[in-house]
């Protein structure tokens, strides 16, 4: 990933020392298990664990020969060991040491990832209860519904967000194994409780049975869970740019001394980190295909999948850690106008409380739904047509007066009404 959307933490786990390191840790825990089952001498396994390590620019060096990463990577390994360097890669593959290698890279990538959504969350929270009685228009299909709350719409990306915890956990229990049983998984030169010991060594699970490669539907789950914690980073994206359009304006990204919002208009202050998750979550989502193509091997196992792997292993989970911290960034910082809120939701003029009316006709009056209805719908639409408020329009209907006195119309047009149930939802959420 280019360095403009990844972050150091995370670059870290992805840089090829890390890699490299991941790798000799699974030789030496081989090693040092065949050392207690007496395969491997132990004043031996005491000298490879004393000189054994790597350089990461002879390797490339040596791969220009060898043609194998792997292969490299014993050979370099193997020289600073000297003679007793024979007994590291003892019995392996070359996919034992890099699969169960990058599987700890990606349990290490899960923690950040979970780390960073637990951030999210913290702030969600702080803003769903600063604004958990701050009025808005709800919306369906981008026209004004029913009144809610700014708090409710923070509070529903929170509780999606405890979601996507518990799907990253699940995926990190299924990518955190490793498999240490040769080159088509039978364990032909070592025994399966090598394995198991080495393996727990290392921090991972064993796979209780493999190929040559851990099946790919484990990186297949993890790539599908970063793409939807990022579909879910772009609704929030997506709903600050949509609050944020001048003609809205109910909230606003935060806008920093000296910041441009374009190179020819000075007025403008655009809403550019929510609009850079909603780009980059598309690029997540991209990630799935060659994931979901990795399944599918040939036989015991062939080498298309490596390649992507590559580069959506590391891409995927540095673009999630990326636009996780914008995105938190974004809500920590978002500014909010409640005023502006209560302006817009009555430009309808009062018609956001029509079903409110209706029901009442409906339950106390004991209408049918299809009178009630439509002699509401009547009174709405000619409010909306001849723009004026909702209330006068009733007060002049003499149909609908023969149902309601105008002395009690006015406690239909409440805010707090829509309130009332507020407390229960935050409860059930953990608010």
């Amino acid at each position: 990933m280019i360095e403009r959307y990844s972050r150091k933490q995370m670059q870290d786990v992805w840089s090829e020392d890390n890699k490299l390191q991941k790798m000799l840790d699974v030789e030496l825990a081989v090693c040092e298990v065949l050392s207690k089952k007496g395969i491997v001498p132990k004043s031996d396994f005491k000298v490879i664990k004393k000189k054994a390590r790597f350089n990461a620019a002879k390797i490339k060096e040596l791969e220009k020969i060898t043609k194998h990463d792997v292969a490299a990577f014993v050979n370099n390994v193997s020289s600073y060991v000297g003679k007793k360097g024979k007994y590291i890669h003892w019995g392996l593959t070359s996919t034992d040491v890099v699969d169960t290698g990058q599987a700890m890279q990606l349990k290490e990538a899960c923690d950040i990832l979970i780390d960073d959504l637990k951030a999210l969350m913290k702030v969600l929270r702080k803003k769903a209860l600063r604004y958990k009685d701050t009025v808005c228009a709800g919306r369906t299909h981008g026209i004004h519904a029913e009144p809610t709350t700014f708090g409710l719409k923070m509070a529903l990306f929170y509780e999606e967000a405890k979601r996507n915890i518990k799907r990253l956990n699940d995926a990190k229990e299924i990518i955190g194994v490793g498999k240490i049983s040769g080159s088509v998984g039978t364990f032909s030169h070592l025994d399966p409780d090598i394995q198991d010991k080495s393996l727990k060594i290392l921090g991972l699970k064993p796979a209780l049975i493999s190929t040559q490669v851990l099946q790919r539907d484990r990186h297949a789950q993890l790539i599908a869970t970063i793409a939807i914690v990022g579909a879910s980073l772009e609704k929030i994206a997506l709903e600050v740019r949509n609050l944020q359009r001048t003609d809205v304006l109910e909230v606003e990204e935060y806008f920093s001394k000296g910041q441009k919002g374009s190179s020819s208009m000075p007025h403008k202050r655009n809403p550019v980190r929510s609009e850079r998750v909603c780009g980059l979550a598309r690029v997540l989502r991209g990630y799935v295909q060659p994931a979901l193509d990795n399944v599918a091997l040939w036989h015991e196992r062939d080498i298309s999948h490596s390649s992507a792997e590559r580069v959506i292993l590391p891409d995927a989970t540095m673009l999630l850690d990326y636009i996780l911290g914008e995105m938190t960034y974004i809500v920590d910082n978002l500014v909010v106008y409640p005023k502006k809120m209560i302006f817009n939701l009555e430009k309808v003029q009062g018609l956001v409380f029509s079903q409110r009316i209706m029901l009442y006709l409906i339950q106390e009056k004991d209408l049918t739904r299809k009178t009630a209805y439509e002699l509401i719908q009547k009174s709405a639409l000619y409010a909306w047509e001849k723009q004026v408020p909702f209330k006068e329009v009733l007060l002049s209907d003499k149909k609908f007066l023969s149902y309601v006195k105008p002395k009690d119309i006015e406690k239909f047009f409440d805010y707090k009404h829509y309130l009332r149930n507020i407390n229960k939802i935050y409860k059930r959420v953990g608010l």
